[in-house]
């Protein structure tokens, strides 16, 4: 990255109640001095929760050093998950064209800022492109082969990410048009994998009754429903440090193989590719490795003890 690089795209910084987490991840956000910085806040649970959720506001506050226009979007209250990402990130849109987004537990690589950046201007006007992505899970796969300095994708995951907003216009957390999609087969037409099919369609059989506290699968729904792609770099630029009991998942495993996949800059002048070609192959190993969507006949079963016998299915996924 050069020196002279200037981070002019704003980024938006999403933090609750995580001090440690935050403050490693805004080290390297203040390392890119953005011009614009938006925090997104929720609010706190309980009484007790309050002294994190400021500490982790003065974190930010106190430590911005640089020129820098601040936009906060603090919650009184906490909103969860769903809500308070979904209706920050409507804010964030609201006020400007385009964003990089990070969540507390998301720690870049420096590469990571002009990448983002110098995509978000090259497909800014090109609708078929909807996601910037910056984490990597298949470069931990032997096979996986890139030419150039990304490719495209299907998935596009949420460990730091960039959009616009003529992307994010699409995005609705209820998937209010869950029915007529599943009815039209337009995830096998998209995903072309039977195991992956039959998992998000028991997921956004759950969003469209609103029985998940989660945003993040619906910005799938978003892209797929508009035919958009999603750009994922060649290696991998983006550290997921949130594995563990702080998390919203709270029995996340620390050494789960996706907290530990290896961070390596990308390189510059990017090399662009000249199709937009989904990389199926990757994307396949994605879902199996990252979604851990294995195998068909397992993925049904467990969502039938899921649904039809919960006490059953938390009794074996704590033995597992």
């Amino acid at each position: 990255m050069s020196q002279d690089f200037k981070l002019t795209t704003p980024v938006a910084f999403m933090v609750f109640n995580r001090p440690g987490k935050t403050a490693r991840v805004f080290e390297a956000i203040k390392k890119a001095r953005p011009e614009k910085l938006y925090i997104i806040a929720d609010g706190p649970r309980h009484e007790a929760e309050a002294i994190k959720c400021q500490e982790v506001r003065n974190i930010i506050e106190q430590g911005i050093d640089w020129p820098c226009q601040v936009f906060k979007n603090y919650a009184d209250k906490n909103l969860g998950c769903k809500k308070r990402i979904s209706s920050g990130l409507d804010w964030l849109f609201a006020n400007t064209e385009e964003a990089i987004i990070i969540e507390d537990d998301c720690l870049p690589d420096q590469s990571f800022f002009p990448f983002c950046q110098e995509l978000l201007a090259k497909y800014r006007h090109d609708e078929r492109i909807m996601h910037i992505g910056g984490y990597n899970m298949a470069v931990k796969d032997q096979k996986f082969r890139c030419n150039e300095s990304y490719y495209f994708s299907n998935i596009g995951l949420i460990c730091g990410w960039a959009t616009w907003r003529r992307a994010w216009q699409y995005y609705d957390v209820n998937v209010k048009k869950w029915p007529e999609i599943k009815k039209s087969g337009l995830l096998e037409r998209v995903l072309k994998n039977p195991p992956a099919v039959e998992h998000y369609n028991h997921l956004f059989d759950q969003y469209y009754a609103q029985t998940v506290d989660s945003w993040d699968t619906q910005w799938f729904f978003t892209r797929w429903t508009q035919g958009g792609l999603s750009i994922v770099p060649k290696t991998n630029l983006m550290t997921n440090i949130g594995f563990d009991t702080e998390g919203a998942h709270k029995a996340m495993d620390p050494n789960d193989e996706r907290a530990h996949v290896p961070v390596e800059p990308i390189t510059f002048p990017l090399v662009h590719p000249t199709s937009t070609s989904i990389n199926k192959r990757t994307d396949d190993y994605i879902f199996k490795h990252y979604m851990d969507i294995n195998h068909f006949w397992r993925q049904q079963w467990r969502w039938f003890l899921k649904s039809n016998f919960p006490s059953l299915y938390k009794k074996i996924k704590s033995l597992k």
